[in-house]
Formats: C-alpha cells, sequence, structure tokens
C-alpha cells in the first residue's frame, strides 16, 4: 500500500495528501473517505508515496460545489462516473453546464415598492404565486419579494406604464415562457444530437473535450443572438400585418370606450 505521509517531498506539479489537505483545506482523513467513495481518482504511486495534482483540486472543488447546491455524495458519485470520470476536462465541463446561462443579479423589493412598481394598492396574491410559477420571482419568508430578473421586471413595468393590467403582463410572461422553453429545448437537443453524441460515441476522447467545451460555451451567446434576430423578424411581420389590418378598419366607426380597472 503506498504511504501518503505529510512529511514527503512531492515532485513538482504534484502534491502529498497532506499538502492536498492543506490547498483544499479538507482533511486527510475525508480525502481519503473521497477516495472510497469513487468520488476521488486515486493517487500517482511513486515508490512508496501516492502523489496527487490540480486534477484532484478541481474534483475536490466540484464536489463542494455541488453539495452546496443540495447533492448528496452518492448523487455526486453517480453524476462524475456518468459523465466519464477522472479528467479535468470533464470536470470543466460540468461546471460549465451547470453555470447560469446570464449573470443577472436579483433584486429584493418590500411589498408595498413592488405594488407602486406594478401601481396598484397592493398586489394580488394570485398573481403573486403565478409569477412565482413561471420562476420569475420568489416570495420571501420575511414577505419580501426577490426579482430574479431585474430586467424582465423593468419591461412588465414599462408595460404597465403604458396601461397594460399587471394580470396581462403575468399572461405575456407565461405565453413567453412558453415558447422560451421550446426554443431552449431546441438548443439543447441541437447540442446533444450534434456535438456531445458523436463525442460520446467516439469514447470521448481526451483531445476533444476542449472543443466539446467550447462549443457549449459559444452556444450561450448564439442562442440569444439567433433568438433576438429571429424575434425582430417575426415582429417587423407582425407588426405589419397588424398595420394593415388597422388601415382597413380606419374608416369603421371607433368602438365605444370601456373604462378598465386594473386587477
Amino acid at each position: 500500500m503506498a504511504s501518503e505521509t505529510k512529511g514527503a517531498k512531492a515532485p513538482n506539479g504534484k502534491m502529498t495528501i497532506g499538502e492536498l489537505a492543506q490547498r483544499t483545506g479538507m482533511t486527510i482523513r475525508n480525502i481519503r473517505a473521497h477516495q472510497t467513495r469513487g468520488l476521488l481518482p486515486p493517487p500517482e504511486v511513486q515508490g512508496r508515496t501516492g502523489y496527487y495534482n490540480e486534477e484532484h483540486v478541481a474534483r475536490i472543488e466540484l464536489t463542494r460545489e455541488m453539495q452546496a447546491e443540495g447533492l448528496n455524495l452518492e448523487a455526486i458519485r453517480r453524476v462524475l462516473e456518468s459523465t466519464g470520470g477522472s479528467s479535468k476536462e470533464m470536470v470543466d465541463f460540468a461546471r460549465a453546464v451547470r453555470a447560469p446561462f446570464e449573470d443577472e443579479t436579483p433584486e429584493i423589493f418590500a411589498p408595498v415598492d413592488f405594488a407602486a412598481a406594478w401601481e396598484v394598492e397592493s398586489v394580488d396574491e394570485r398573481l403573486l404565486k403565478r409569477a412565482e410559477k413561471l420562476g420569475v420571482l420568489r416570495v420571501l419568508a420575511d414577505g419580501n419579494i426577490e426579482v430574479i430578473s431585474p430586467r424582465l421586471h423593468g419591461a412588465a413595468t414599462r408595460l404597465i406604464d403604458f396601461g397594460v393590467s399587471p394580470s396581462a403582463a403575468i399572461a405575456l410572461a407565461a405565453k413567453l415562457h412558453e415558447h422560451a422553453d421550446a426554443v431552449a429545448r431546441a438548443y439543447i437537443d441541437l447540442f446533444t444530437d450534434q456535438i456531445w453524441g458523436p463525442f460520446d460515441k467516439a469514447g470521448r476522447p481526451d483531445e476533444d473535450w476542449h472543443k466539446v467545451l467550447g462549443a457549449l460555451e459559444a452556444m450561450r451567446p448564439l442562442a440569444s443572438d439567433a433568438l433576438l434576430a429571429m424575434f425582430q423578424i417575426t415582429m417587423g411581420e407582425e407588426t405589419e400585418k397588424a398595420a394593415e389590418q388597422t388601415l382597413r378598419n380606419a374608416g369603421k366607426a371607433p368602438a365605444r370606450g370601456r373604462s378598465r380597472k386594473r386587477r
């Protein structure tokens, strides 16, 4: 059995188990427990000493990140095992997959401020629940409201400024969510079928990990750009159709105005 004492001098770029413990802030006992559970690859043995490297550091950091997100160690082991295991490229890929699509900082509103933004005296609890179900906001334990996407919320409040009711704004958000979900699924399917699939069938060669990772990272802005470009084309077409209909109806008597109450 390889010795993993703290006192051994490690070759360049390699660490003894004691040095790995110092580097990661993990105890030697827990490092060995991670190896036993299959969370950490075995060390490289030279003579009677086991040596670790940056791959082991990356795996420990990734395991901690997954634990922070609520995964237990057995679930983490299965994830690492299913993605091929020991290469640092795999760890980088797993981290990239889990990275947020866009780094937008949520904002916290007191209920009275949130109601003011929606131009109502108090926000309908049913609307809050609908918005929470869509994932665009979250009601916190202290009663405050966390807006997940301030940019999306800003668009909603602008619509309300124009006279759109809060309920209509939430209904629009629900439609956008449905269509955005389909677009996201289309890109995921494209990546899975055209990039990950061939790579997986080829046995996930080490030299191609960086290509797959690069494609994943590039697809994020590409998806946004393509969706925006297609939306601009579609919006132009629909606006033109609506304008034609408006011109055709221009000679007709205007409909009676009705007072509208915001919900």
